[in-house]
């Protein structure tokens, strides 16, 4: 990582994506323009194909991959201890409980989650539950709309699943905002660190949000711990697909609007975002970063990639089905077998949406994770909700550019008589809790704590 230090930070176009302040850098929405110059990035060199490893030699390079991952990101080894508790449990419908939880993650942290869950009371079931983590889009948490929908969609179908607060959102944010962006600021590190260096501990904290909620769902006895799934959207598809590549007790992942991990100089090390560029350009020491982390998805289990055709917030039409393809050629020849590769689907004319939640997203969870409740059947005939129209009827928060027919106003996601939940009833922490402990949970307070220890590492450097 001290190499890092000795590069210079610059990104084809990037000029264009910053406005400076204060010695922070605050990140500008690009334009399709700069977006689409971008493109797919620089060609790499082709790694070396596992038909000219050993056995042992290939198993040596997944896991050392898999380390180096984990230091980029600052990822603690052993994740921090769960110390989950549940502070209250409401039903949102019925047959469906939601138990709000916290649960601690890296840095001293803490995280609030919604847990859905069939409620015994109300429905039967064999065996245990699969259990599933929700892994919102930038400015998205637990109050997003397709995240208390995919809870008790799951969750009625037969499955324990967890929404939570991305740093600086919802309850993890000062204001207790959502769409609050506040981890958008970017912060110069101490002289002698990599200029990437506050966004990779940014990202880290992101994976170990995600890997706890893993923890979490292993520590629940109703769930089988060998049918956990992740799903992600936008830039939680980013986080996730890289958690599946390290975490194997990931069963399965599911990405929705994106998986677009392409070359040099490509779209996300020319995204500005802290949360995405610097981490994703931290890995450029691995060599060809997409084929290995899709590499390394297929180490650990399936993987679905679910885009719109014309979905230009990812800019997939220059990664259309031939690109991802490629990638796909190149994964398979560092594995050694097209074994869990993952597969994709693209809806010609659909643009940036959550698409897990239509038939096809809950039809290919349920192949891989087995609902307690619902079948193959039950999910062919079950009738759809029009979700512009349920959002409009209900209440339902989301945003005027997202309600678009392309967008997720116009998925028909599966199921129908789903409330619309209240945003005091998704609060986690009474007033006098949050207060107690929000040097626990707000960016700020992270934020306070990681120039610290930027501190501590540039001053240990420069004693060296």
């Amino acid at each position: 990582m001290i190499g890092w230090a000795k590069r210079r930070w610059i990104c084809a176009g990037l000029a264009g994506f910053l406005s400076f302040g204060g010695g922070v850098l605050r990140a500008q929405a690009p334009t399709e323009a700069q977006r689409r110059a971008a493109g797919v990035g620089a060609a790499v060199k082709p790694e070396v194909p596992a038909k000219d490893l050993t056995a042992k030699q290939q198993a040596a390079r997944l896991d050392k991959w898999r380390q180096t991952i984990r230091k980029q990101l600052y990822i603690p080894t052993p994740l921090p201890k769960l110390e989950a508790k549940t502070w209250s449990t409401f039903s949102p419908m019925p047959g469906v409980l939601a138990d709000r939880v916290t649960y601690d993650t890296a840095d001293g942290m803490v995280v609030p989650a919604i847990v859905y869950r069939p409620d015994p009371k109300v429905v039967k079931w064999k065996g245990k539950l699969p259990g599933i983590v929700v892994v919102n889009g930038h400015g998205g948490d637990k109050f997003s709309w397709y995240a208390f929908y995919s809870g008790m969609l799951f969750a009625k179908a037969g499955a324990m699943v967890v929404t939570y607060d991305p740093i600086g959102e919802g309850e993890r944010n000062i204001e207790k905002k959502s769409r609050a962006g506040a981890h958008d600021k970017w912060v110069d590190p101490p002289a002698g660190l990599p200029r990437t260096d506050w966004g990779q501990r940014l990202a880290g904290l992101m994976q170990v949000d995600v890997m706890q909620a893993v923890s979490y769902l292993i520590s629940r006895p109703e769930v089988d711990p060998s049918r956990i799934a992740t799903v992600g959207y936008s830039m939680g598809s980013f986080i996730t697909g890289i958690t599946g590549a390290i975490d194997t007790r990931i069963h399965a992942v599911l990405l929705s609007g994106g998986g677009d991990y392409d070359g040099p100089r490509g779209y996300f090390d020319s995204n500005p975002l802290p949360c995405q560029s610097p981490p994703y350009r931290s890995l450029e020491v691995l060599g060809d970063r997409g084929a290995i982390l899709y590499a390394l998805n297929a180490a650990r289990g399936p993987m679905y990639v679910m885009n719109g055709a014309a979905d230009k917030v990812m800019d997939i039409p220059h990664h259309d089905a031939a690109w991802f393809a490629g990638v796909r050629e190149r994964a398979i020849a560092i594995r050694g077998t097209d074994k869990n590769m993952f597969t994709t689907v693209f809806y010609p004319g659909i643009d940036h949406r959550t698409s897990w939640v239509d038939r096809d997203g809950v039809e290919w969870l349920n192949k891989q994770v087995h609902f307690a409740i619902w079948n193959a059947k039950t999910i062919a005939t079950e009738p759809v909700t029009h979700v512009s129209t349920w959002a409009r009827a209900n209440d339902v928060d989301i945003s005027k550019n997202y309600m678009r027919e392309d967008r997720e106003g116009g998925l028909d996601a599966l199921g129908s008589g789903f409330p619309g939940i209240k945003r005091e009833d998704l609060m986690v922490l009474p007033d006098a809790d949050w207060l107690a402990i929000k040097d626990r949970l707000t960016y700020a307070a992270w934020a306070r704590k990681t120039m610290a220890a930027e501190a501590s590492a540039a001053k240990g450097l420069a004693s060296e």
